[in-house]
């Protein structure tokens, strides 16, 4: 029986990537977990002893809301944003016989990551590099059951990514009870937001929403977590597995979104 590959990445460092600046940084008293920033913002928390750990609380969210939504068996899912595939690595652990694709801008930086990380091989995991707006585009239709967008160029989407065009390519390429996530930034007046939850409205029958009531109710910023899907969202269970979460999140239904933000 062949022995495991342990994979060791080194200590913190910096190194330059096609886009700019990405920084390893070790995390004190953990023997084998980093935190990778890219341009200077945390994109990712990697422990290699353990793939399905996620710290990043609105990882954990995207996390729990794929179990309740699709609960049973292997998954196709594309990743739009890559950095350290803390997400990625989390499913192929989780949900045996996974097929995923992860895009990222940075073709140097998803080298970086190939080399620091326990990353799933394809066809467990396919690392792509390209625009991910463009990419989406080559998927075929009704082929995958997951689509996440976690793409930033330095601390915002980017504007090809918030589009109802863009929406509708992903609306395009899910299976009729396939679910989209995007992480949206959200400053605390909601702008950005409300925008991103008419352009996915414009394309899925059922957007809903997830996030610290601090943030959703604009008292700080913070990470949103978007959900849409064509399928009624299972909501008492998405509900209840937040509000479980390491760091408790409220699930904001399609009905509470529209009492809220008018949509």
């Amino acid at each position: 029986m062949a022995k495991r590959r342990i994979f060791t990445a080194p200590s913190t460092q910096v190194v330059p990537i096609a886009t700019g600046e990405a920084r390893l940084e070790k995390v004190d008293g953990e023997p084998d977990s980093y935190v990778l920033h890219v341009n200077g913002v945390p994109s990712s928390s990697i422990t290699l002893s353990d793939p399905a750990r996620l710290d990043f609380e609105y990882l954990d969210w995207m996390s729990r809301i794929i179990e309740a939504a699709l609960p049973d068996g292997s998954l196709r899912a594309i990743h739009l944003g890559a950095a350290g595939c803390a997400l990625a690595r989390a499913l192929d652990s989780r949900r045996p016989g996974s097929r995923q694709t992860a895009i990222d801008i940075d073709p140097v930086l998803i080298e970086h990551v190939r080399t620091w990380f326990a990353l799933p091989r394809s066809p467990a995991l396919a690392l792509r590099a390209g625009d991910a707006a463009e990419e989406i585009a080559t998927f075929r239709d009704d082929t995958a059951d997951v689509i996440v967008r976690d793409a930033f160029s330095h601390d915002s989407v980017p504007e090809s990514l918030q589009t109802p065009g863009f929406y509708a390519e992903c609306a395009r390429v899910l299976r009729p009870a396939g679910l989209f996530l995007a992480n949206v930034p959200d400053s605390g007046d909601h702008r950005v937001l409300r925008a991103e939850l008419d352009a996915a409205g414009s394309a899925f029958s059922h957007v809903a929403a997830a996030s610290e009531s601090g943030v959703l109710k604009g008292r700080r910023r913070g990470n949103v977590v978007v959900a849409a899907a064509q399928e009624p969202l299972p909501d008492s269970a998405l509900d209840r597995t937040l509000r479980t979460a390491a760091t408790m999140a409220r699930w904001l239904s399609a009905e509470e979104l529209r009492a809220r933000f008018g949509r």
